[in-house]
């Protein structure tokens, strides 16, 4: 399905009864909603789960490829007034998990729940702003390949390589179907995003908390200061998974999900 926005198109897809209680998954960077399937069959029978393609992404319009957080923040909000969802807990990896927090701190009382997966919430380093500007001048010359290889070795713990081949190839093939323009404007996208640090302390619904044990790029640490600063937020630390942790180990993964809505009734 298809919400028509000024941009474009967003994509996306529901699952279960509007009846139930809803979540709704963001995907990381450069992926698509496609990296949720699992999870989304999961709840779709206690949940009206809404998975959907952040602008430039998957099946969603690259519109101007002129990108900000504030943008796929709107886009999200857009996207629970089209499906008439007045409240729903949400989960973002990555990239996602900026958009939820930034969603969550503008809009607070359309959320009733927030999962955070492998992110944080401090802005860029210089370093970071660096080797973002980097990843682009590769793309701009015509090595996107490259651009996803050396991606795709940061991304996962290395013993996905072994265990897991399917989940590794499945994400590198979305990150190479995605189109140059949205690889870049979302590059600079990131590289701009605030520093969400110091709104932590605002948020007042149940938090959960996910991180991969072998995460290079968003750390157990940078998790642990996340909880530190939301009151109540609890941590899990998903085994031998790098970045990707809902694919790598997705049975911890999927148990940490669903005692947590037990749990808090969501």
């Amino acid at each position: 399905m298809t919400l028509n926005l000024h941009f474009g198109s967003l994509a996306f897809t529901t699952y279960g009864s509007p009846e139930n209680p809803s979540i709704t998954f963001i995907h990381g960077f450069p992926f698509n909603r496609s990296m949720w399937d699992e999870q989304c069959e999961l709840l779709s029978k206690d949940h009206f789960v809404i998975a959907y393609d952040v602008r430039g992404h998957g099946e969603s319009s690259v519109g101007s490829g002129q990108y900000l957080i504030e943008m796929f923040v709107d886009d999200l909000l857009s996207l629970l007034d089209h499906l008439n969802v007045r409240k729903t807990t949400v989960c973002g990896l990555s990239m996602g998990g900026y958009i939820a927090q930034r969603a969550v701190d503008r809009a607070p009382d359309r959320f009733s729940g927030l999962i955070l997966c492998d992110t944080k919430s401090a802005a860029d380093t210089n370093a970071a702003k660096l080797n973002r500007a980097n990843q682009i001048k590769m793309i701009l010359e015509g090595s996107k390949a490259k651009f996803v290889d050396d991606m795709v070795h940061v991304l996962f713990a290395p013993v996905s390589f072994e265990k897991n081949k399917n989940g590794v190839e499945k994400i590198k093939k979305i990150m190479s179907s995605t189109d140059e323009r949205a690889l870049i404007g979302t590059l600079i996208a990131l590289a701009a995003r605030m520093d969400m640090t110091d709104s932590l302390s605002n948020i007042k619904m149940p938090t959960l908390i996910l991180v991969g044990d072998q995460d290079k790029l968003t750390t157990v640490a940078d998790a642990r200061l996340m909880q530190s600063r939301i009151s109540g937020s609890e941590v899990r630390i998903i085994r031998e998974s790098g970045h990707v942790s809902n694919i790598e180990n997705s049975a911890e993964f999927n148990n940490a999900i669903l005692e947590f809505l037990e749990k808090n009734r969501l």
